[in-house]
Parts: structure tokens; sequence; C-alpha cells
């Protein structure tokens, strides 16, 4: 026979995961553009792919995904995050 604690940690458990489950599911509907991004910063360049709802969302994450990579500091990151990819390929 189990506890009543271990009776709310077993519903806690599967409440959590459901959760979360339904938290991926959504996330997932939402994905429906792939772009990949390469950017040249200071004189290196770096290209990311990235998955968001729209066009502009998943340029805008795969060009600060590759900003991640070639910047060091804020002011590196705005400033990298600014400049325009050398190459954007999407598929809609």
């Amino acid at each position: 026979m189990l506890s009543p604690q271990a009776k709310i940690g077993i519903v806690t458990g599967f409440v959590l995961i459901v959760m979360l489950g339904l938290l991926i599911y959504a996330m997932l509907q939402q994905a429906q553009v792939t772009c990949e991004a390469c950017v040249t910063f200071r004189g290196n360049t770096d290209c990311r792919t990235a998955v968001g709802p729209d066009r502009e969302q998943a340029t805008r994450t795969a060009v600060d995904n590759a900003c991640g990579l070639l910047a060091s500091g804020m002011a590196d990151s705005i400033s990298c995050s600014n400049t325009p990819p050398d190459s954007l390929v999407c598929d809609d």
C-alpha cells in the first residue's frame, strides 16, 4: 500500500509529464519555417539553422545563433545581430 505522500508524488509526476508533452506539441505546431543564415562579423563567418513560426522569426533566430559564436560581449552581440546575413535560405 502506498503512502499518501507517494500517491501525491505519482500524480504530480504524471501531471508534469502531460504538461511537458503539451508544451512540446504546441512548440512543434508553431514551427513552420526553417531558415539557414550565414553571417560574417569581424572577419569570421558562421552559418546556423533555425525554425520559427514565420520567416522573420526564423531568420532572426538563425542570425542571433550565428552571432552567439562570433561576438563577445553585449555590444558585439547587438552589432552582429544588426549585420545582414551573407546568405539566407528559407524553406517555407
